[in-house]
Parts: C-alpha cells; sequence; structure tokens
C-alpha cells in the first residue's frame, strides 16, 4: 500500500499586493483591485483541484482549500509531479503579481501522533517560506498574458454574475471567468467554490457603484471606508486540535462562516445598496462601502460570529480563535481603494498589539461591549439634537476635553489624554449648551450624558474613549 503524504499549500504576500500602488482612473482602479482580490481569494481554491485533476486523482483527496491555504492527501509516487504543477503554478503567480505573490508548500508523511505529522508539516512550509523563489519552466504551450492589469480588471467585470470559473494549463497562474479545460461551479454545494460576492450596483442595476458614489448613499456625512476583520489567534487553535479530521473540519468552518454569513448580511435592505464585499477568506473579510453601513455592519457580524463561537466551538477549550478583532478606515478626500485597505489593516494590526476581541474605529479602540455603549450614547447625543432643540455645537464643545497628546522631545511631562483635572467644567459646559429645562425627558438625557463620559463618583475624571467614539459618531450623523 501507498505511503499517503500531506501536502499543505499557502499563498503568502496577499496583504501586500492588495496594497500595491495601482494606475489608472478611479473607476478602472476599483474594476482593477476587485479583480486582485477575487484572484488571490480564488486561487487556493483553483490550484488544487486543478491538480487534482491533472494528474487524474480523485477530488476526495482534497482536505480544505480557501483562505490563503490548501490541504491535500497525496500518494507518495505521485509527489514529483504535484511539486512540478506547483512550481510551475508559483512562477506564474509571481508574474501576474510582479512578485508580490508566492505560493509554498510543504509535505510530509502520514506517519505517527498527528501532533508530530502537524510539526513535521509546520516546519517543512517554514522552510519554504524563506526559500526564494526558483525560476521554473511553464508547461508546453503556456500563455503569457501582456498585461496583467488587463486581465484583472476583466476578471473583476467577469465574476459579478458569474456562475463557473476555470483554469487551463497554458495558463496555470490565471483564473478564467465561464471558461478553461477545467470548470467549477460557484457556490455552496458539497463540490462547488464558495465565493461571498456582492457588488452594490446603480440604481438600473446594470453596474458596480464607486466607492464615492457609495459615500453618496450614507447618512450624514457623505463618506466612505474600508472594514477589515480577521479572527484572533486561529493558529494557536489549529495547532491544538487532535487530528487531521478536526484540523480540517475547522478551517471548513470558518470559511463557511464568513462567505455565508457575509453574503447574507449584505443582501439585507440596510446593506445591499451601501456596501460591496471585496473578499472573504478563512478567517478574515474586508468590504467597502457607506460608512455608516460598515459600522453596524461589523457590529452584526460580531454578533453572529459569537453565536457562531458559542455553539460550533464549545467542543474546544481556550479564547483562541473564539474572537474576533476589526477595523474601520475612512477615506480622505481623494484616497484611493487601496490606500484605504491598507489603511485598515494597519490600523488592525495596531488593534490586535492593545487587545484583542475589539474594533478599531474613529480614532479608538474599543471592546466590543464598548461598541455597543458607544452605540447607545450616540443615539442619546442624537436624540437630544433632533427632539430637544440642541444644536450641533454641544458636540465640539464636549469634544474639546478630549485633549490629544503632542509629543514633543521638549515636555518635561505630559497630560494623558482624556484627563481632566477639574471635572466640574465638563458638568459646567454641558450645561450651558443644554440649559435647564422643565422637561424631565432631556433633564435625564443631560445627566446620562455626563455620566457616560465621565463615569460615577470620580474625583479626577478621565473621559471614556467610547465616549469620544459617540461624539464623532453622532457629529458625522449630523453633518449634511
Amino acid at each position: 500500500m501507498s505511503i499517503q503524504i500531506f501536502l499543505q499549500g499557502s499563498i503568502t504576500g496577499a496583504c501586500e499586493f492588495l496594497a500595491a500602488p495601482m494606475e489608472g482612473d478611479r473607476s478602472g482602479l476599483e474594476r482593477l483591485f476587485a479583480g486582485r482580490s477575487a484572484w488571490v481569494s480564488l486561487l487556493s481554491e483553483v490550484v488544487p483541484r486543478a491538480l487534482l485533476n491533472e494528474l487524474g486523482l480523485a477530488k476526495i483527496l482534497l482536505g480544505s482549500s480557501g483562505g490563503g491555504h490548501f490541504f491535500l492527501v497525496l500518494p507518495r509516487e505521485w509527489m514529483p509531479k504535484a511539486e512540478e504543477f506547483l512550481a510551475v503554478c508559483n512562477s506564474d503567480i509571481a508574474r501576474l503579481s510582479g512578485g508580490e505573490l508566492k505560493l509554498v508548500w510543504g509535505s510530509t508523511e502520514n506517519l505517527g501522533d498527528w501532533a508530530v505529522v502537524r510539526r513535521r508539516l509546520r516546519e517543512s512550509l517554514a522552510t519554504a517560506k524563506g526559500t526564494p523563489l526558483r525560476p521554473t519552466s511553464a508547461l508546453p504551450g503556456a500563455m503569457r498574458t501582456e498585461s496583467p492589469d488587463a486581465y484583472f480588471q476583466e476578471l473583476g467585470s467577469g465574476l459579478l454574475d458569474q456562475q463557473t470559473i476555470g483554469w487551463s494549463p497554458d495558463a496555470p497562474g490565471e483564473i478564467q471567468a465561464g471558461k478553461g479545460k477545467y470548470t467549477w461551479t460557484l457556490g455552496s454545494g458539497p463540490d462547488q467554490i464558495l465565493l461571498a460576492r456582492h457588488t452594490a450596483l446603480s440604481d438600473d442595476g446594470k453596474a458596480a457603484v464607486q466607492a464615492v458614489d457609495l459615500a453618496g448613499r450614507a447618512d450624514g456625512c457623505k463618506a466612505w471606508g474600508v472594514l477589515r476583520g480577521d479572527v484572533d489567534s486561529l493558529d494557536v487553535r489549529l495547532r491544538r486540535v487532535q487530528s487531521i479530521e478536526e484540523h480540517v473540519q475547522l478551517s471548513v468552518l470558518y470559511k463557511q462562516f464568513f462567505a455565508g454569513e457575509l453574503e447574507g448580511l449584505c443582501s439585507l435592505p440596510e446593506y445591499w445598496r451601501k456596501v460591496t464585499i471585496l473578499y472573504s477568506g478563512g478567517d478574515d473579510f474586508a468590504v467597502y462601502g457607506a460608512w455608516d453601513a460598515l459600522i453596524q455592519l461589523g457590529r452584526e457580524l460580531h454578533r453572529l460570529f459569537r453565536r457562531f463561537s458559542e455553539i460550533s466551538l464549545q467542543e474546544f477549550p481556550g479564547a483562541e480563535g473564539k474572537t474576533i478583532t476589526m477595523s474601520l478606515a475612512l477615506a480622505g478626500d481623494g484616497a484611493e481603494l487601496p490606500a484605504v485597505f491598507a489603511e485598515a489593516g494597519e490600523m488592525m494590526e495596531r488593534a490586535k498589539c492593545t487587545s484583542r476581541d475589539c474594533f478599531a474605529l474613529l480614532g479608538r479602540v474599543l471592546e466590543w461591549r464598548q461598541v455597543n455603549g458607544a452605540a447607545e450614547l450616540k443615539d442619546t447625543m442624537v436624540r437630544v439634537m433632533r427632539e430637544f432643540g440642541g444644536n450641533t455645537q454641544f458636540l465640539s464643545e464636549l469634544a474639546a476635553f478630549y485633549r490629544e497628546e503632542v509629543f514633543s522631545p521638549f515636555a518635561v511631562s505630559r497630560k494623558r489624554e482624556g484627563a481632566l483635572e477639574k471635572p466640574w467644567r465638563l458638568h459646567r459646559r454641558v450645561l450651558r449648551v443644554l440649559p435647564a429645562a422643565r422637561d424631565r425627558e432631556l433633564e435625564r438625557l443631560r445627566s446620562s450624558l455626563i455620566v457616560e463620559l465621565t463615569g460615577k463618583n470620580s474625583t479626577e475624571v478621565k473621559l471614556r474613549p467610547a465616549g469620544r467614539v459617540a461624539l464623532e459618531w453622532a457629529r458625522l450623523l449630523s453633518e449634511a
């Protein structure tokens, strides 16, 4: 009986590739970015399936795929041909990505306990990641696209309503919409490729809406942004599983959650005209659209992920892989999609360094329970403005107390951000911008604002970061 070989593949450099500068007008650039995102998402789905088809092996040998990773079980005698195939794909992927993307793989025999096998796989994959890309000859008759950007733009447009994708040996690094030597159906079936797709369309339903036009669909301030999310410590969770079956099961669970829930949420009335999915992976996602819809989408997705963790992961001890961190980057004037995407990624990395299970938005990093508190406080502020005749000036008055720390090498001492030496000043300012009234409801809301911003029974007040987020949130909603 032939010895089984476990082969694990990974696509590296995806974030660097997507964040790389691009050239072109705004509409062409967004099609280009959409095509690049779809290509990166589909590579780890298509390459292992194409490998099995080219070698004439059964599709049941595919353990898991997607999210930038794949796992195969191969007979040992087929390993030389498999590595030759992957090397050719790697060379073409590097060409199309300008050297940013790299397909790496590691392999080991299915001998010994899974913990030992997993360690050998991890070491083999780490060695491959540190090995420079070696040039390799293309498959016979391999086609070379003159302009990778033109290919990505065509792919981004072609996948909007396409039901099948394909692969051909004459273009081993390319994924083709609706054609190819081998084709697969996009869907949620057992033999189908799962791809989260949703694009906000124009009023006539014939074209994708650009980011600047999505900003026009926002309530309040006309701004757009990019929302990104990533599961905390999923690699630790996968290293703790006891068998290959558990490894595959977990990988599939996470991929199905993000693709299914994200696409389902974006089809709801409050989101379908305001957001567009960039990609969903095995443990992360990215969408862009109107800023107000992105905040609500992030909160709802976190609620669903928490429920998913409680139900599907209850048998796994520990918090690893059961929390998610997100970030929302808002676009400034003239900002392009790749730059805002990269900024959201940097925000998320800083948030993960600070904590986990948090949301980086509107200049602060909040735990999710604080995000819910900020939402309630924002509702209070908006209600005061709309129902009780309060003007927007009091938002600026309150925001003035959040003194940003300015670094100076000559400063002897600096006041901590948000510190307030005399808390009675905040009370006086709130009373000035919202004078006493006979309306008991207004009196209650005014007192609630003070308590939520400063806390209770404080002699030295530390203004809460959730209050700062609520102020900015309310201000954006109040802007015409």
